[in-house]
């Protein structure tokens, strides 16, 4: 007799074996997120909903890399696997101690709802921060990184990744429970579903995690059409519903009139597991003739599959004994400091980077993020065994003195609930006056900008409103320029900020990890030459943007911005002077000469960019390769990067993708050919024609 313990026979067989022999109502059961143990079968109870975005998440002390948006800006898809391969392994870690316990809580699971892939279509967006940023191609390409990293290439996967979430989903997060994404059918094709169609048909993601919101009418967890599109690229994985979206049909969209019609919604349309409480209705669903036995069984298949390619019924598998010793271990702590050095941005420097230690003997460090643990974090994050702020990242390396002030609040008008409004800035200027130079930490943290329910910014919950820095920081910056003193400014945010005073440099460290500090002291002396790229376009102004509601990619990103940019998508100094002054194109390659004109060693990202004439191409140009390079001063190469055929297409207003054209412009250049990214980096792209 087979049995669902046959590893010879295939997962799907194995699956439909073990869910035939539970009942109705226990199958049912096991859609729910927090599913109970079956134990006349063996099968121990599972919780599906684990996180892992940048780092194991929620589950204790684990490797905490840079926010997903400082990993998006190392535009670097090896660093991007080894951070996925690093949470996967401590999850792993994690999984066989709690196993051997017996200890299968929430967070502590294979399955990790990671990567997000939303389309940063808008800075006010507050959970910006969890995604790759505004490209489709760029995410697409880290996604599927980060899925094969946390997936591994083996027998079993190592963890399950999950792609969400799907789809059109980017704020506003106030409305999101009740908002109609209104999407045509070219930017669903050319912007909002691109990043899913290569998670799922090239990455092959294990899971797929619904949005709260709808999507021209239809919810998103339950979508026929969106489920349609699963369908044409071949998944074969587990569907999961964003937490308690599927209650949303009833109390907020108004599709359904109770629970029980929105969980036989959602489970006929092929939502297989719901995080929430919804699918406790199911069986009522099925008394009242909703939906059948079938429809059950087919979401019991799909998870037990899931559970079977991760080895969980298996006697043994290749990642049993991965020890807990790998939890925050050095290597890992390595990787992670490797991420924050490339991932951080500089914006503007008129010569005072690096820091000459020769002329400084005093140094001042000052501001709220300082030393600030929450602005290494993020959200979604893990707790690490160790941070190192900015200031002390800056104290272990610098020899001279460093005086410090906390400077203001965050985004308060006082920091003592005693005293009086602007408390800590007589501070912050007596440290200016006595130093040589300034380092000055600004910025947000996932306090202000984050998911709804998450923050304290209950005005917006977790947007934001404008593009500038607090009321209380930007009094403290502009009392910090008037002191005269060399300035930097360090801006830890998840999106665009526009700084508006003008400090000798600035860098945008994004939320960088545990290992925050230390990279940042690196850079700031010149150990290591800034080399991230802005993922997403910095606007001068939240006034001039589209409407938050407007999910038409009219002037919104790079790809279709008419004005307002104040720092182009893709750009970031270093110290030195990469140039690519030749571009080749042959057979679906590119063959780009870059050249270190500077005096310093150096990496820096070569970024492809392809303009399409005809009329239903973008109206800019699009990313269309990249690649992370390091030369020496004076040292020139031949670098390879591949043009995906895919890159030449284009979408008509029916959401058809096709190529069109039969005449490009290739470009190549560490920036976008358009004429702010030249004047700001001073460099210009090489081009060529690609006829086809």
């Amino acid at each position: 007799m087979k049995s669902y313990l046959d590893e010879t026979l295939s997962d799907l067989e194995r699956a439909e074996l073990l869910t035939d022999e539970m009942t109705v109502s226990e199958q049912a059961a096991q859609l729910s997120y927090d599913a109970p143990a079956v134990k006349r079968l063996g099968i121990p109870s599972y919780n599906w909903w684990n996180e892992g975005i940048h780092g194991l998440a929620r589950s204790g002390t684990a490797t905490m890399f840079p926010q997903t948006i400082g990993l998006a800006a190392m535009f670097d898809r090896e660093l991007v696997h080894k951070a996925a391969e690093v949470t996967s392994t401590e999850a792993r870690a994690k999984y066989n101690a709690y196993q051997k316990q017996g200890d299968t809580d929430i967070y502590k699971g294979l399955t990790l709802w990671a990567p997000n892939i939303n389309i940063f279509r808008d800075p006010r967006w507050g959970r910006g921060h969890e995604t790759y940023g505004e490209d489709p191609f760029l995410t697409a390409e880290l996604g599927k990184a980060y899925v094969k990293g946390l997936q591994g290439e083996g027998r079993r996967l190592k963890t399950a990744a999950c792609a969400k979430h799907f789809a059109v989903h980017s704020g506003p997060e106030a409305l999101r429970h009740k908002f109609n994404a209104e999407v045509s059918p070219k930017d669903l094709e050319e912007t909002y579903l691109p990043a899913f169609e290569a998670l799922v048909s090239e990455a092959k993601a294990e899971g797929v995690m619904g949005a709260y919101n709808r999507v021209n009418g239809e919810a998103a967890c339950a979508s026929p059409f969106l489920m349609e599109k699963l369908r044409e690229w071949g998944f074969d994985g587990y569907f999961v519903s964003d937490c308690w979206a599927i209650r949303d049909f009833h109390e907020n969209h108004g599709l359904t009139r109770n629970a029980v019609e929105s969980a036989a919604m959602a489970i006929k349309a092929g939502c297989d597991v719901n995080c929430g409480c919804t699918y406790a209705n199911l069986l009522a669903a099925l008394d009242e003739g909703l939906i059948t036995e079938n429809d059950i069984r087919t979401a019991c298949v799909h998870l037990m599959r899931t559970r079977i390619r991760l080895g969980m019924f298996d006697k043994e598998t290749e990642f049993d004994n991965i020890p807990y010793s790998v939890v925050s271990c050095p290597e890992h702590k390595a990787v992670s400091l490797h991420c924050a050095e490339r991932s951080m941005v500089l914006l503007k420097n008129s010569g005072m980077l690096p820091l000459d230690e020769s002329k400084i003997k005093t140094l001042a460090v000052i501001g709220p993020n300082s030393d600030s643990k929450a602005a290494l974090e993020g959200n979604y994050c893990g707790t690490a065994d160790r941070y190192v702020t900015f200031l002390e990242g800056i104290q272990d390396r610098f020899g001279g003195r460093v005086l410090y002030a906390e400077g203001c609040h965050l985004y308060k008008d006082r920091s003592s609930g005693l005293a009086r409004s602007g408390d800590r800035y007589a501070e912050a200027v007596a440290c200016a006056e006595n130093a040589d130079a300034v380092i000055l930490c600004l910025g947000l943290d996932a306090t202000i900008e984050g998911e709804e329910g998450d923050t304290g910014n209950e005005f917006s919950s977790g947007d934001k409103k404008d593009l500038r820095l607090p009321e209380s920081q930007r009094i403290l910056l502009k009392k910090i320029l008037e002191t005269g003193k060399p300035a930097v400014v360090v801006c830890a945010a998840g999106s665009a900020i526009n700084i508006e005073a003008q400090p000798d440099a600035l860098i945008h460290a994004w939320y960088p990890g545990s290992e925050g500090g230390t990279a940042l002291a690196e850079i700031l002396f010149g150990d290591v030459s800034p080399s991230g790229k802005l993922p997403v376009t910095f606007y001068e102004s939240a006034e001039l943007l589209p409407d938050f509601e407007d999910y038409s990619m009219k002037n919104r990103t790079y790809r279709y911005a008419e004005n307002n940019v104040l720092y182009p998508f893709g750009y970031g100094l270093t110290y030195s002077k990469i140039v690519c002054t030749e571009v080749k194109y042959s057979g679906g390659t590119a063959y780009v000469t870059a050249e270190n004109k500077g005096d310093i060693p150096t990496e820096d990202v070569i970024q492809l960019y392809v303009k399409d004439r005809s009329e239903q191409a973008v109206p800019n140009h699009s990313l269309c390769g990249f690649k992370r390079i390091s030369l020496a001063p004076g040292e020139k190469a031949v670098f390879e990067i591949p043009v995906p055929l895919m890159s030449l297409s284009a979408v008509d207003d029916t959401g058809e993708r096709k190529i069109f054209g039969s005449s490009f412009t290739l470009y190549a250049g560490t920036c976008q050919p358009d004429a702010l990214s030249r004047k700001l980096s001073g460099t210009v792209c090489a081009e060529t024609t690609v006829i086809l």
